[in-house]
């Protein structure tokens, strides 16, 4: 299961919680909020800011089931497995308010599939007093933990997974990673009738107010001392109670139809009047027939958020290298971690003005997305299909590309040209020594040729199709495996051409050239490669001179990989042959890098060997091969189409512009291997 990591930095996710009663708290409840208890433990002295023993509590924050959460389409489960506990001192706040520290936690701890958490009441602030005062009178407090999101993955409808101990079931996000932040007293949990219970005990609460002693729901025995509040509590409670209306409000504006809204008003503080002004402004249609476009597509889901939903769904690697954060984040609340291809049309097709409401107008939906016709009705397509498509196609053609071996890279030379025409490489020989300067002065004048290598390059490529059936099955995977294909098509394209002309030209490395050894001296060794060595440094110009450059890369075919791997790491290699040698200092060890190409001793090539090896230069100092492509551009290209009037879906075609030629055969030497 893939899981990818997404920032929540601006928008931490907040765990509400309630207490059940006195049930059993390790149930399989698929209720939608946390339960939670709490058990206050005041210190002695009947009031808190005068008690020499500082109040304490425990509370089980979190039992581990789905619980509704702001902001997310669908309930949520904490997979406590995956939840960093950073200290065991974490802070306690309330209503997440940084100003309004209360205390602090001594132990937090998962324990049979639960979040527990024991603390103390340690600050001397108003809130702390508050929290204290209000559980003598029986106020039942809420708990609230904040947590940031770092991975998380969504359960579809009808299925199933087991977590924190107990089966949970679909639509529901599960949050695979998270750290633990801090835990807040609250007096609103995320559903409004929710409830926890608060036992008192100790000398401020009174005789007889443990938790064993009040009745089955936990109802305190209040303490004395309760009716001494300061007036800065009371301050604070109206404030809060302020703070209620004030987001009741905003809801009830918001009405579920404007999440973005609701989510900022809430967080900046804006009050009601704000708050309509702007549902009213989002709710103003864009054009004449606006409202026609938006009633049926979903707020906020632009191109981008479209192309993050299919690269999600897709399961494409690092998402983030390739969408914004915020673009992921909303095509996962919008979407989850799967969205069909039906749905990625019909929101095109809604944005480009499509009225109607589900995928059976086959053409209709087809010529919406596409942008056919809607000059006609709303003046500009606001979502382009074709370009979503293309986007996306593109960035899982890379990832087949890129899929595939890549040995040709690191041993060639790469060149760009602008068309399709021969070009020719022009390489400087003669005469370039210096000489004595005679007495007088004159330098004599030296002498330079030319040799000249051409390459071209060629057209390669193939073109698949998204069928009806496809569309009608509601396959998204057909836009992200069609192009994964075509990348990976193209990867193996440019390997069969390279290694073709690498290995099948007989007349490249020969002993004419002085770049081609053979017999039983030749198996790859230390006698063997130093051998090699040898060849290629006694090599020389057209003027009979060593032509000056070292060999860096081994290449060797697959079933060499080790010995080669031998040859450059180890420091000795011992024989135990039947002469007993001892063991002998590798003098090659870390001097020549091992590249491994399975092409090589692949028997459907011309040349193939799998003793046959090669000693080379690096390319950019004297390349044995290289490699053209048209305007630099190294990897394939896609593009996508409705198909043409006699056939039904999405064409798609991959093309790439190459080629490959051989150049200077002192650039390498090969070994046969063998006799």
């Amino acid at each position: 299961m893939q899981r990818d990591t997404i920032s929540f930095a601006d928008h931490p996710l907040v765990i509400r919680a309630q207490h059940a009663g006195d049930g059993d708290a390790g149930q399989k409840s698929l209720s939608l909020t946390a339960q939670a208890e709490f058990e206050f433990v005041a210190g002695a002295g009947g009031d808190a800011g005068a008690s020499t023993a500082l109040p304490t509590f425990r509370m089980v924050a979190y039992t581990g089931g789905p619980m509704k959460v702001a902001g997310w389409r669908h309930p949520v489960v904490i997979d406590l497995a995956g939840l960093a506990i950073p200290s065991q001192s974490r802070p306690i706040r309330f209503g997440h308010d940084a100003a309004a520290g209360v205390g602090h936690t001594s132990a937090v701890a998962v324990e049979d599939g639960r979040l527990v958490a024991s603390g103390m009441i340690s600050r001397d602030t108003h809130a702390a007093k508050e929290v204290v005062a209000s559980a003598r009178n029986g106020f039942p407090w809420q708990a609230s933990v904040g947590a940031s999101v770092e991975a998380f993955e969504f359960l579809r409808e009808n299925q199933s997974a087991t977590v924190n101990g107990r089966e949970v079931q679909g639509p529901l996000n599960i949050v695979r990673r998270a750290t633990l932040g801090e835990i807040s007293f609250v007096d609103l949990g995320a559903d409004g009738g929710t409830t926890a219970s608060i036992a008192a005990s100790g000398e401020a609460a009174g005789a007889g107010g443990g938790r064993d002693g009040g009745d089955a729901g936990g109802t305190p025995t209040a303490g004395a001392g309760g009716s001494g509040t300061p007036d800065p509590v009371r301050d604070l409670r109206a404030q809060m109670a302020a703070e209620t209306d004030r987001i009741t409000a905003i809801r009830r504006l918001c009405a579920g139809a404007h999440a973005g809204i609701e989510s900022q008003a809430i967080r900046e503080g804006w009050d009601a009047t704000r708050t309509e002004l702007e549902v009213l402004r989002a709710s103003r249609p864009k054009a004449p027939a606006g409202p026609a476009i938006h009633a049926n597509g979903q707020a906020g889901i632009t191109q981008k958020v479209l192309e993050a939903a299919c690269i999600l769904s897709g399961r494409l690697e690092t998402p983030e290298k390739h969408c914004d954060e915020r673009d992921l984040e909303a095509a996962s609340r919008a979407f989850g971690r799967t969205m069909g291809l039906q749905e990625l049309l019909l929101h095109a097709a809604w944005a480009n003005g499509y009225s109607g409401r589900t995928f059976r107008d086959w053409h209709g939906v087809m010529d919406a997305a596409f942008g056919r016709h809607i000059e006609a009705s709303v003046g500009n397509s606001t979502i382009s299909i074709a370009g979503i498509l293309s986007n996306v196609a593109n960035k899982f053609l890379l990832e087949g590309f890129f899929s595939v071996e890549r040995t040709w890279r690191n041993i060639c030379a790469v060149r760009s040209v602008t068309d399709f025409k021969t070009v020719t490489s022009y390489r400087l020989t003669g005469n370039d020594g210096y000489e004595k300067v005679a007495p007088g002065g004159e330098i004599k004048h030296g002498t330079l040729g030319e040799e000249s290598y051409s390459n071209k390059a060629e057209t390669y490529a193939l073109m698949l199709s998204i069928d009806r059936t496809d569309i009608i099955n509601d396959d998204l995977g057909a836009i992200t495996t069609v192009p994964r294909k075509l990348g990976s098509g193209s990867g193996k394209t440019i390997n069969e051409v390279f290694w073709a002309a690498f290995m099948a030209n007989s007349g490249f490395f020969t002993v004419g050239n002085k770049n081609y050894i053979s017999g039983a001296d030749t198996v790859l060794s230390i006698d063997g490669l130093t051998k090699a060595e040898v060849t290629f440094m006694d090599q020389v110009d057209s003027d009979g001179k060593p032509i000056g450059v070292l060999p860096s890369i081994l290449l060797v075919p697959t079933a060499l990989s080790a010995m080669g791997s031998q040859l450059f790491k180890s420091l000795e290699l011992r024989d135990n042959t039947a002469n007993a040698r001892y063991p002998v200092t590798n003098p090659h060890q870390g001097k020549f890098r091992v590249e491994v190409s399975r092409y090589l001793g692949n028997p459907k090539f011309t040349g193939n060997s799998t003793k046959a090896w090669y000693l080379l230069a690096d390319a950019s100092d004297l390349p044995v091969v290289e490699m053209a492509f048209l305007n630099g551009q190294e990897s394939p290209t896609i593009e996508t189409a409705e198909q043409t009037f006699n056939r039904l879906g999405i064409q798609m075609r991959g093309y790439h512009d190459f080629g490959v030629a051989l150049q200077d055969p002192r650039g390498g030497v090969k070994s046969k291997g063998e006799a």
